[in-house]
């Protein structure tokens, strides 16, 4: 009889969904697997600002552990999630078909952007977010906002924000409705943003590729390439969107200062996605990013 595998992932209402969409594709290759709840340290720590307590990895590194110490077998994340490094003896085995890439906005009055009125107060744990929030409406006060999905969408209807801004994926999956869904062009979404990636030790990874989508993978790729060229020094609002399209993959890479007030934007596309990604961040890092992350360590 075939062991059923230890699928780990965070403990959240949003996670335990995602835990079970890719259950379902382990299910449809003939993996079956019991889910694992697992509390991260930024599901422990809900106050402090993300980049205080660790940045992205924070959501992802007690899973790697448990993954690498045998308590689970195969673990789930959100691919936005997941660091441009990852634990040595591990590998992303399978991302699974992307969902929404879009940012979500969800306002007291169910109104869009462009409906906020002047001055209103906007939660928001991403200095991505932020930044092309503030680029779009300078008006606005942008404050710092943690917890998940839910308790994100508690403080607006307590009055607490006017409005959060989240991704449009984990709305969905929670039937929650936005109250605007903020097109592309005026909000570039977190590289890996809107999919699901499995993670493996990495002598496993055979047995899950299968359950991989292509163009997902390729696209999600690029973008993770990206974000690892620019290094670890960049904490700047970045901001990534590929895709793949007749065997190559097109990427487009967008920097911002911590205010908005200046954008770089650039576009490539190849057949690889590591060079693809490597070359945007380079002409990003040209074209005056390199700049900016200097100016946003300056104390």
């Amino acid at each position: 009889m075939t062991r059923t595998l230890l699928l780990g992932g965070r403990a959240s209402k949003l996670s335990r969904v995602q835990a079970t969409l890719a259950s379902e594709a382990l299910a449809a290759i003939g993996i079956a697997t019991e889910f694992v709840p697992i509390t991260t340290q930024g599901d422990r720590d809900r106050t402090s600002s993300l980049r205080m307590i660790g940045g992205q990895g924070v959501f992802v590194r007690a899973v790697e552990s448990a993954l690498l110490d045998h308590e689970i077998d195969v673990a789930v994340h959100s691919a936005k999630d997941v660091p441009p490094t990852i634990a040595d003896g591990t590998s992303l085995a399978a991302y699974l078909p992307r969902a929404d890439v879009r940012d979500a906005l969800v306002s007291q009055t169910g109104g869009g952007l462009v409906d906020l009125a002047e001055g209103a107060n906007v939660g928001t744990g991403s200095r991505r977010r932020a930044a092309q929030l503030l680029r779009l409406r300078p008006d606005l006060s942008v404050s710092d906002i943690r917890g998940n999905v839910d308790t994100r969408i508690g403080k607006v209807e307590s009055g607490e924000y006017d409005a959060v801004v989240v991704a449009a994926a984990g709305l969905q999956r929670l039937d929650s409705p936005p109250s605007e869904l903020i097109p592309i062009d005026l909000m570039m979404p977190s590289p890996g943003q809107g999919a699901l990636v499995i993670q493996c030790r990495s002598e496993d990874a055979k047995q899950f590729s299968a359950a991989n989508h292509k163009p997902t993978a390729q696209a999600v790729s690029a973008e993770r390439a990206m974000l690892r060229s620019l290094g670890a020094g960049c904490s700047l609002p970045l901001a990534a969107l590929g895709g793949a399209r007749g065997g190559e993959v097109l990427l487009a890479g967008r920097l911002l200062s911590a205010d908005g007030s200046e954008r770089i934007e650039i576009q490539r596309s190849g057949e690889d996605p590591e060079a693809v990604g490597a070359e945007v961040a380079e002409t990003l890092l040209e074209r005056g990013g390199r700049r900016l992350i200097e100016e946003d360590a300056t104390p």
